[in-house]
């Protein structure tokens, strides 16, 4: 049960090892290697191991979800190589503040996950996304967010042109509408927060575990909720191509403004949304 709390064994594992307790004679290896299932490591505690879990568990919760991207999602965890040297780790002032709060609401929702993020996060190098000028960008995001990555061509796992990882954002922040030439997927795992998908639009507000997806140079915004912000991000392509801010005359007003805000049915085609 304790590796199961530290969420370096999948609720799969842990039935196995249930199945199997009552009976000396039934080996709990044999269950899982029959299930397809890998031992748990025995090395669970390290760094190395802490991250591999996550990296884990979250292929897993990104395979459930439906979304126009699923299937490139899911290629990007295929092309990622096992950890050589570790990148080093580096806190940052937004996740000692917001990502306990954030853990504590996304337990709700994926318990197995939060916790593996909680056991590799102080392994994780925790930096901000600065290609904005901050005069463009403002101040409440660049001082109120965090991310992390877990697999890129700077991180635990390494892979060209694609990056996995964590955002963090404090509560009632603006990430003002912006664009970028890499296909995006977020799945939030705390909410509910607002979104739109171009300047001028209204804010649809979404709740926990519901994926966004946008494609190439698709605009977007985020008005954070009442709880931090937590995300797993993937960019599966284009990602040295910076980001870019989109003008909007609305910002003011949407920073000083708190959830629920008057929402509008999600209207993008079809073809360009989840």
């Amino acid at each position: 049960m304790e590796l199961f709390r530290q969420g370096l064994l999948s609720e799969a594992q842990l039935d196995a090892y249930r199945e199997a307790s009552p009976f000396d004679s039934r080996d709990p290896a044999v269950l899982l290697r029959d299930r397809g299932l890998p031992p748990p490591p025995p090395w669970a505690a390290t760094p190395r191991a802490r991250l591999q879990a996550l990296f884990v568990a979250a292929r897993d919760y990104l395979d459930t979800l439906a979304h126009p991207g699923a299937a490139d999602v899911s290629a990007c965890f295929s092309r990622c190589a096992a950890p050589g040297e570790l990148p080093a780790a580096r806190s940052h002032p937004v996740a000692d503040r917001w990502l306990e709060p954030a853990l504590t609401a996304a337990r709700a929702l994926q318990p197995h996950l939060a916790q593996a993020i909680a056991n590799a996060a102080p392994h994780l190098a925790w930096g901000i996304y600065d290609p904005y000028p901050r005069s463009e960008i403002g101040d409440g995001f660049a001082e109120g967010h965090a991310f992390a990555s877990i697999a890129g061509e700077d991180a635990p796992f390494l892979a060209e042109d694609l990056e996995i990882g964590l955002l963090l954002m404090a509560p009632h922040l603006v990430y003002r509408d912006h664009c970028h030439a890499a296909p995006e997927l977020y799945a939030p795992l705390t909410g509910p927060h607002g979104w739109r998908f171009g300047p001028g639009r209204s804010l649809i507000v979404k709740a926990a575990g519901e994926p966004v997806w946008n494609p190439a140079l698709q605009p977007h915004l985020t008005k954070v909720g009442q709880v931090p912000f937590l995300c797993l991000f993937v960019w599966t392509r284009d990602v040295k191509e910076p980001a870019r801010v989109i003008p909007a005359g609305d910002w003011a007003a949407l920073e000083t403004a708190a959830l629920p805000i008057p929402v509008q049915q999600d209207l993008r085609p079809a073809d360009r949304s989840w």
